[in-house]
C-alpha cells in the first residue's frame, strides 16, 4: 500500500497546531511539519513533533474490563454495558455524577452532558475547565460579560507591550511565543509576573514582577493605583464604554503603596516601571494562565487584571483584552458543549428559563433547575461516578483524599486510552478510541474551531466516546434522544442549540485551514477574531470596573511547614503524563519528577542537587530529587505535576475560591525531610 499523508492537528496544547501524519498499511509511520497551517506555519514544539507514538504504547486499553472477585478482567462489550445500565438505573440525580474531560470532541462532549441531563436528571458534569479556567468565568463574567479569549492567535505580533500574568509562555505556548518574539523584534516591551524565574521570565522578559505566592491582587492594584496617580488612565475609553470608575478611585485611594511592596516583595520602581509601560503601550496584550487562576482568590485576581485592562482602554481592538490560555486541546469546546455544572450548552446558565428552552429542543420534560456539585465536591459526595477521558486521582488536589473518595464509591466508570490511576480502581473499564482514530471538532484557545478526521482505526475493540454513550442512552430506554449514526449528525444538533456554532459545518471546516473562530451565527459568516469591539457582553454593554482586596493564600508557611509550594508544567510533558510519558522521546528528556530548590534554601538544608528528599504538607507526603537554582526565590519550592510517582497533589492544598470552586493548586506550606 503507498505512503500517505494526512493533515491533522497536534493533540496535546490549545494552540492548534498543524501536523501531517505519514500513514502506512492503516499505520502512523511518522510525521512532517503543516507548512501552510497559519497557526503554527510548520514550527511545532517538542510535544508536537513527537505527537502520534502514544497512539501505541504496549499498554492501550483494547477491550472493556469488568471487575470480578478484586480484579478487572476482560469482557464483552454487551456484558459491560448491560451492567453499567444496571448501576446507572439505580443511581438518583443526588448521587451520579460525570467528569468529562478537555480532550473530548465537541460531539463526544455534548452528548455526555445531555445524557446527564435528560436521562440521569442532574446538573452534575464537570470537566477539567472547572480546575483551571473557572476563575476566568467567574471574573471576566462581572466584568466585561465573557470568560473566553477574546483575541485571535495570529493577532500577536502586533502589540508593542505584553502582560503575561502567571503564564509561562515559553514552555507551554511555544507558538504563541513564536509570534511575541516577533513583536519583541519591532521593539515590543514583555511584563512577566511570576514567583519564578521561569524561561519566560529569563528570556522574554523585561521587567519581571517577582512576586510573592498569592499576592497578584496586592501587585495589580498597585498597578491601577499608579496609574490613576500618573493620570495615566484612558478617560476617553472609560467615559464612552465603562462603568464604575469612581468606585475603584475610592478603593485604590487608601492603597498604601509601600505596604503593597513589602506584602509582595515587588520593588515599588519595579512594579511602576510595569504599570507605565503597560498604560502607555498602543497595543498592549495580557496573556494569563494558572499562575493567576489556581488560587482561593483567583477570581479576584482575574477581576483585578481585566479592571486594569480597561483603565488604560486596552480592549476591544486585536490583540487587546486580558486572554485566558486554555491548555488542553478542547479545553474551550467542551465548556461551549456545556459539561459544566452551572452552564447548559452554548453558555446558557442553569436555570428555569434555560431548562425550558433545552426541553423544547431535546423533546423532554422536567430537566434539572438547580446547580450540579463541582468538580471537587463532586468527588467527595456521589455514590456512582462516570468519568471520561480525564484523570482526578492525579488531577485533583490532595490526592490521598480523592483516592479514598473513589475507593468509597458505590460504582465507578472509567472511559480511557490507558489504564490510569483513576482507572485502576474503576469497578469498569471502557476502551476509548482518540485522537485521529475518530472524528469530530473541537475549539481551540481563540474559539477556534477546527476539524480532526479519523486517519486510523481504534486498537481493538475500542470505540469513540459519542458511540459509548449513545449505546447506554439505547439501553436506558431513550434512543429516540440519542439517536446518532455519526458526530457529523450531533453536529447538526449542536448547531441548532448553540447559536454561535450555527454557521459552522464539516464541509466549511474542510474548506478552512486554521479553522473558523466563533461566533459564526450563519453558514456566510467569516467567525469573529476579535470581541468587545463595539460593546461589551454584559446586559448595558458596559465595562465595569471591579474592587478587590487582597486576601492572603488559605495556607501560609510556619515552623512546621516553612516553605510555599507552586506546581507547573515542564514543556516535555503534558498534564498529568498519559500521553508524554508514553512517548519516549519526551519521557528521556525529564524523566522523573523535581524540586526546585533556592540555594539559600538548600545550603540551610544542607542539601545539593541530585539529593533525595521527603516533601511534606498537611494532606500527605512525596518523595523527590533536588534541583538546587535560582529559578525559585528563597522560601519558595516548585515542582512539576506530571509524575505519578511523585505525584505534587498529594500535597496540594484543596481549599476553593468562593465565586468559582478553584482549588487553591499554586500556593501551599511545605516542610522538607532530607533523606540520609
Amino acid at each position: 500500500m503507498k505512503i500517505e499523508y494526512k493533515p491533522t492537528i497536534c493533540p496535546y496544547c490549545s494552540c492548534g497546531c498543524g501536523i501531517y501524519l505519514v500513514v502506512k498499511d492503516g499505520r502512523i509511520i511518522g510525521q512532517e511539519p503543516w507548512k501552510d497551517h497559519p497557526i503554527n506555519e510548520g514550527k511545532n514544539c517538542p510535544k508536537g513533533k513527537n505527537a502520534y507514538q502514544f497512539l501505541y504504547a504496549e499498554d492501550r486499553l483494547k477491550t472493556p474490563l469488568v471487575r470480578r472477585n478484586g480484579a478487572l478482567e476482560e469482557a464483552s462489550w454487551e456484558e459491560a454495558l448491560e451492567l453499567i445500565t444496571t448501576k446507572f438505573e439505580e443511581a438518583t440525580p443526588e448521587t451520579f455524577g460525570l467528569l468529562a474531560s478537555g480532550k473530548n470532541t465537541n460531539e463526544a462532549a455534548y452528548v455526555l452532558q445531555k445524557f446527564t441531563r435528560v436521562i440521569m436528571g442532574t446538573n452534575n458534569v464537570e470537566y477539567c475547565g472547572r480546575l483551571c479556567h473557572s476563575p476566568s468565568a467567574a471574573g471576566l463574567g462581572p466584568t466585561v460579560g465573557s470568560g473566553v479569549m477574546p483575541i485571535s492567535q495570529l493577532d500577536l505580533e502586533r502589540p508593542d507591550c505584553f502582560f503575561l500574568a502567571g503564564v509561562n509562555l515559553k514552555e507551554t505556548f511555544p507558538m504563541m511565543t513564536m509570534r511575541l518574539l516577533r513583536a519583541k523584534e519591532k521593539g515590543a516591551k514583555v511584563i512577566v509576573m511570576d514567583p519564578r524565574e521561569t524561561l519566560t521570565a529569563r528570556y522574554l522578559g523585561d521587567i519581571h514582577l517577582q512576586l510573592k505566592p498569592g499576592t497578584d491582587v496586592v501587585v495589580l492594584n498597585a498597578m491601577m493605583r499608579i496609574v490613576l496617580d500618573e493620570g495615566l488612565e484612558d478617560e476617553d475609553f472609560i467615559a464612552a464604554r465603562t462603568a464604575g470608575i469612581e468606585e475603584l478611585r475610592q478603593h485604590l485611594s487608601s492603597l498604601d503603596l509601600e505596604e503593597a511592596e513589602a506584602v509582595s516583595g515587588v520593588p515599588l520602581e519595579t512594579i511602576r516601571e510595569a504599570a507605565i509601560a503597560y498604560a502607555k503601550a498602543e497595543t498592549g496584550c495580557v496573556l494569563y494562565d494558572q499562575g493567576l487562576n489556581q488560587h482561593a482568590t483567583g477570581s479576584d485576581n482575574v477581576k483585578a487584571l481585566a479592571s486594569l485592562a480597561l483603565l488604560v482602554g486596552q480592549y476591544g481592538r486585536p490583540a487587546t483584552g486580558p486572554s485566558p490560555t486554555r491548555g488542553q486541546i478542547n479545553g474551550e469546546g467542551t465548556g461551549d458543549m456545556g459539561c459544566l455544572n452551572v452552564f447548559y450548552p452554548g453558555f446558557k446558565r442553569v436555570g428555569e428559563e434555560t431548562s425550558r428552552l433545552f426541553e423544547e429542543a431535546w423533546g423532554v420534560e422536567d430537566l434539572p433547575t438547580k446547580p450540579g456539585l463541582p468538580y471537587t465536591v463532586m468527588l467527595q459526595k456521589v455514590r456512582c461516578l462516570y468519568v471520561v477521558g480525564t484523570n482526578p486521582l492525579m488531577a485533583a488536589p490532595d490526592a490521598n483524599s480523592v483516592r479514598e473518595a473513589l475507593e468509597g464509591l458505590d460504582f465507578l466508570v472509567v472511559q480511557d486510552i490507558f489504564p490510569t490511576e483513576t482507572a485502576q480502581l474503576a469497578d469498569v473499564v471502557l476502551p476509548a478510541a482518540t485522537w485521529v482514530e475518530r472524528e469530530g471538532t473541537h475549539a481551540w484557545v481563540d474559539r477556534r474551531v477546527q476539524k480532526i478526521d479519523k486517519i486510523i482505526d481504534p486498537p481493538g475493540q475500542a470505540k469513540p466516546d459519542w458511540w459509548v454513550v449513545c449505546q447506554l442512552a439505547e439501553r436506558m430506554g431513550y434512543k429516540d434522544k440519542f439517536d446518532f449514526s455519526s458526530p457529523g449528525e450531533i453536529l447538526e444538533e449542536i448547531r441548532r442549540c448553540v447559536p454561535a456554532y450555527a454557521g459552522i459545518t464539516y464541509e466549511r471546516l474542510k474548506n478552512s485551514p486554521g479553522g473558523i473562530q466563533w461566533p459564526c451565527p450563519t453558514e456566510d459568516h467569516p467567525g469573529t477574531p476579535t470581541f468587545f469591539v463595539e460593546k461589551f457582553n454584559t446586559p448595558d454593554g458596559l465595562g465595569h470596573f471591579q474592587s478587590v482586596d487582597y486576601r492572603p493564600p488559605a495556607e501560609m508557611p510556619d515552623e512546621e511547614y516553612p516553605y510555599f509550594l507552586t506546581t507547573g508544567r515542564s514543556i516535555f510533558h503534558y498534564h498529568t503524563g498519559t500521553m508524554t510519558r508514553r512517548t519516549s522521546k519526551l519521557n528521556d528528556e525529564v524523566p522523573q519528577s523535581f524540586v526546585q530548590i533556592n540555594p539559600a534554601d538548600a545550603a540551610g538544608e544542607g542539601i545539593k542537587s541530585g539529593d533525595m528528599v521527603t516533601l511534606k504538607s498537611r494532606r500527605g507526603s512525596i518523595d523527590v530529587p533536588v534541583k538546587v537554582t535560582t529559578d525559585v526565590p528563597a522560601g519558595v519550592l516548585f515542582v512539576p505535576f506530571h509524575f505519578a510517582e511523585a505525584c505534587a497533589n498529594v500535597l496540594t492544598n484543596p481549599a476553593l475560591d468562593p465565586a468559582c470552586k478553584m482549588p487553591e493548586y499554586k500556593v501551599c506550606a511545605v516542610g522538607m525531610e532530607v533523606q540520609q
